[in-house]
């Protein structure tokens, strides 16, 4: 069984070179002291903050600074998050507000090519199936 994600949870990106944490808007349902997360809580800027430095070709700040046809980043430029769709899967039974509440497993696609992952949830006492 998944962990319920909420507010203050540790998030990573594989192509960014530090931690994030994820920022959920206030709602009814709360885990133990914090406000529970939803798939669609994947808004940049708001709910998911900068990862440090990006590392990501795809990323046209880092493309414009190294050489081009390189197949990895030499030189990063900072991190802004480019997520444009829900985390995916989140869980399939539990609904938060009529939609389903995120887990410590689901993952979110950043168009820069960036997979955004899970490290500390924010609490553990919360399950999903």
């Amino acid at each position: 069984m998944a962990v319920c994600v909420c507010n203050g949870a540790m998030l990573r990106c594989h192509l960014g070179d530090m931690p994030s944490v994820l920022q959920v808007i206030p709602s009814t349902v709360n885990t133990v002291s914090n406000p529970a997360a939803t798939i669609m809580d994947f808004t940049p800027m708001l709910n998911i903050m900068p990862f440090g430095m990006c590392g990501s070709m795809s990323n046209p700040a880092v493309a414009s600074i190294n050489v081009p046809g390189a197949l990895r980043a030499r030189f990063k430029a900072p991190c802004i998050p480019n997520t444009a769709a829900p985390w995916i899967p989140g869980s399939n039974s539990v609904l938060i507000e009529n939609l389903p509440a995120l887990n410590n497993t689901s993952k979110l696609l950043c168009l820069w090519a960036g997979i955004i992952t899970v490290m500390n949830p924010g609490q553990n006492s919360v399950m999903v199936p």
